[in-house]
């Protein structure tokens, strides 16, 4: 009833006033303790706040290598993340594993993001952070399309990612990126980390599996590459990666970025990778041959 709204509303403005109240008593009881007013612009406003205990960004977390080991919340981190261009367009190969140490947080990471049709980007280190500064990049850039009724160009969607990683280098940010699409100066890869870094490359392979991938990627990387043979070489790279290092695992997620935009091409286990590349059937075949030559040559000995 009306009776009824008049009352709650007076009961909400005398709950606000006694909250007002206790702020303004709290400051004017602060001021006459010290005898001073000026740093006050409003005589009896409160001008901080008592927070609850909690972290300094600034003072508990490391910027730059093996600047952790000392600081309170110390990052266990464990990729591979790859990209490489050809003349057929962009190659982006990545696992699905997260990780916290040793324990296996999950198989099923999705760490392309998918920042507009023609641009993607990739997660490795803190997956929030990866995850939330790249859909920020996401919305700036479709800024730039409205206020520019153009597409923005990976070099632009690259600098501004690094843009706003510096404003907040040595915050604590945990993130290396690499940021591929296609523009009007064709096929283009980008690295960003979260010190504000941006460098331009024809390949770049993220995470704690990235040395064993970049093995296989320069060993077998040409411009000349068919597109089914980059997209062999980006899955082998991850299965090599996947192989070698107890971090990396999980699936293999492979996005081909072309003048047409990027288009996914399937998601593979990284076991089935491994049966494929690494140790396939031919050589179980074989081994199998071999240990048994060797059992039969052990009972001849012994007869």
């Amino acid at each position: 009833t009306r009776e009824e709204g008049e009352r709650d509303r007076r009961m909400a403005a005398a709950s606000l006033d006694r909250v007002l109240d206790l702020g303004s008593s709290l400051r004017m009881s602060k001021v006459h303790r010290s005898g001073s007013q000026e740093d006050d612009p409003v005589q009896g406003a409160p001008s901080s706040f008592t927070l609850g205990p909690g972290l300094d960004s600034a003072a508990s977390f490391g910027v730059g290598y093996d600047t952790d080991k000392d600081q309170v919340v110390k990052f266990a981190k464990g990729t591979t993340t790859l990209a490489f261009k050809f003349n057929e367009g962009v190659i982006v190969s990545v696992d699905s594993r997260s990780t916290m140490g040793s324990y296996i947080a999950s198989q099923t990471v999705k760490k392309v993001i998918e920042i507009n049709p023609f641009l993607l980007g990739t997660m490795a280190g803190g997956a929030a952070d990866c995850a939330f500064w790249e859909r920020n990049l996401g919305v700036q850039c479709r800024m730039y399309e409205l206020r520019n009724k153009q597409r923005i160009s990976v070099a632009a969607a690259s600098k501004t990612l690094a843009n706003t990683m510096y404003q907040y280098r040595g915050r604590g940010l945990s993130m290396g990126t690499m940021i591929c699409g296609w523009d009007a100066k064709g096929p283009q890869l980008y690295y960003v980390d979260d010190d504000g870094t941006r460098l331009k490359g024809d390949v770049f392979c993220v995470g704690s599996g990235s040395t064993y991938a970049y093995g296989v990627i320069d060993s077998n990387l040409r411009p000349d590459l068919t597109v089914d043979e980059a997209i062999d070489l980006g899955r082998r790279a991850i299965a090599g990666a996947a192989h070698r290092d107890a971090f990396s695992g999980g699936w293999n997620n492979l996005y081909h970025v072309t003048e047409k935009g990027w288009k996914f091409m399937g998601a593979v286990d990284t076991n089935d990778l491994y049966y494929k590349y690494i140790y396939p059937v031919s050589h179980q075949r074989d081994d199998g041959e071999q240990r048994g030559k060797a059992e039969a040559a052990a009972v001849a000995m012994e007869e």
